[in-house]
């Protein structure tokens, strides 16, 4: 098992998986690169960072993401989100463009989005490790098992979760979710390969319409 720190609930909830035989072999994998000499991202101690920022009794909204930026300093263990420092990359660019329409957030200079996972948005991508300049170099080799599992786990054991699904990645993910007892919203991707198809989706005013709606404190969805 990877020797990473884990936050307690998640710990508890995801013991069995962590002892099954794909993720011994996942953690091998990523450790043989690693110690060869390979620049794998983000660092260690960061590949579970959204799970530490949000715990899973916390998690309110989950936002899902691919893989982890690829560039040097710029992952960091919640999809989207780069370190203050590191220039925003253009889907953080157009998330911030959508925000500033929808509740008339000001553009930040910056694409740090931990006070978001702090307040319960899981920032989760799908493959939480990628070689450095190498885009989707790790999505075959376990993640995805982890991760589908994490978000089952989710569906299963909580209720009222907000998942925001973007892009048709994301999308394929809707059926590990209980449409019964959870919401689902989903739009075009934040890229700008989308051609401004993510633009106007107004989740970020729904989610928090939604959030109170059960009486839950509504997301302050400035960084």
């Amino acid at each position: 098992m990877m020797d990473v720190r884990l936050e307690v609930g998640w710990k508890s909830v995801l013991a069995l998986e962590f002892e099954k035989e794909y993720f011994e072999q996942l953690s091998q994998t990523v450790r043989q690169e690693i110690t060869s000499g390979i620049t794998v991202y983000p660092p260690g101690k960061l590949i579970f960072n959204a799970f530490d920022l949000t715990p899973f009794d916390k998690t309110k909204v989950v936002i899902l993401g691919q893989d982890p930026y690829h560039g040097p300093g710029q992952a960091h263990g919640l999809c989207f989100s780069v370190p203050k420092g590191i220039p925003p990359p253009p889907s953080v660019q157009n998330i911030f463009k959508e925000l500033n329409t929808d509740l008339g957030i000001p553009i930040p200079d910056h694409a740090n989005l931990e006070s978001w996972a702090l307040q319960g948005v899981f920032l989760l991508n799908a493959v939480l490790t990628v070689r450095a300049g190498a885009p989707t170099s790790h999505s075959q080799i376990g993640w995805q098992t982890f991760t589908d599992a994490v978000i089952q786990t989710l569906s299963q054991h909580r209720s009222g979760l907000i998942f925001l699904l973007w892009g048709n990645f994301a999308r394929t993910k809707r059926n590990l979710i209980d449409t019964s007892k959870h919401f689902v919203l989903e739009a075009a991707h934040p890229s700008p390969l989308s051609r401004g198809a993510f633009f106007g989706n107004r989740h970020f005013s729904q989610t928090n319409a939604l959030l109170q709606r059960q009486g839950l404190a509504p997301i302050d969805w400035r960084v």
